[in-house]
């Protein structure tokens, strides 16, 4: 008789010990969150629910321009992120298999595992030792390769489920390879290329240490000028600015998770 396989659910105390970690994490979001709806220009004292907060954050011309570097940078690196993940996806997991394969894709998921804190400081060494000073264009290069195996894990995903027999009848029929790649790969490949498009898009926006590195003069992102304003203290209106960023990160991180169930 088979032993059952070991599940770490009904280990003792782990549904306590998950509810308290949750709690943890989560309380002080709905904090936030709730108190971007209070109308006391003092945070931690409630008077009484009010939008007036979300108005004073959207009409501040400085946090406007920061929002629109943030949008630049996210949506400039997500596309080339996606791009390059894609194309590496399929030369990992459809191109012949090469010496360093397993090096390259340990190389490829680095920035998953190292701190955040080195790559920022190191890309910063980098650029100043080359001399390159473009503004948000160092921006979008940083978040682009932060971003790349963020967008790729999914596509990789999506390509090991993807049975290879589909693409093998497509060339018995005499597909060439551009039309194979068209009519047959890419829209089977399309829920995990905007599953990964998604999740690079909400990290490169949430990005905080890089930016924080890496933006010059004029290049200020929305986390970034978060913070600089919290060094005069927390107001009502980081609490709506930080509500508004919360709620587009959900939007893209449900969206991307909707299309894997989907997928699946």
């Amino acid at each position: 008789m088979r032993a059952r396989p070991f599940d770490w659910r009904k280990t003792p105390g782990i549904a306590p010990f998950a509810a308290f970690a949750i709690i943890f994490l989560y309380a002080p979001l709905v904090v936030l969150v709730i108190y971007a709806f209070n109308a006391n220009n003092v945070v931690t004292i409630w008077t009484s629910f009010s939008l007036k907060w979300f108005g004073v954050a959207i009409q501040d011309q400085a946090i406007r321009d920061a929002t629109f570097n943030s949008i630049v940078v996210a949506v400039a690196s997500t596309i080339l992120a996606t791009i390059i993940a894609t194309l590496g996806a399929l030369g990992l997991e459809r191109g012949p298999n090469f010496r360093g394969r397993g090096t390259a894709i340990g190389l490829v998921g680095l920035p998953l595992v190292v701190p955040e804190i080195v790559t920022a400081v190191t890309t910063l060494v980098f650029f100043s030792g080359i001399g390159l000073n473009l503004g948000l264009f160092n921006l979008i290069i940083a978040h682009t390769v932060f971003c790349i195996p963020f967008a790729m894990l999914p596509i990789q995903a999506r390509l090991k489920e993807m049975p290879a027999g589909v693409e093998e009848a497509a060339r018995d029929l005499y597909a060439d390879e551009r039309r194979l790649f068209m009519k047959v790969t890419l829209p089977l490949l399309a829920p995990g290329i905007m599953s990964g498009a998604m999740l690079a898009f909400v990290t490169s926006l949430d990005d905080f240490i890089i930016s924080l590195m890496l933006a010059g003069a004029g290049t200020t992102t929305l986390p970034v000028y978060i913070y600089s304003m919290l060094r005069v203290g927390v107001t009502p209106e980081i609490n709506a600015i930080s509500t508004l960023l919360l709620l587009l990160s959900l939007i893209f991180v449900v969206a991307a998770l909707l299309l894997t169930r989907k997928r699946s």
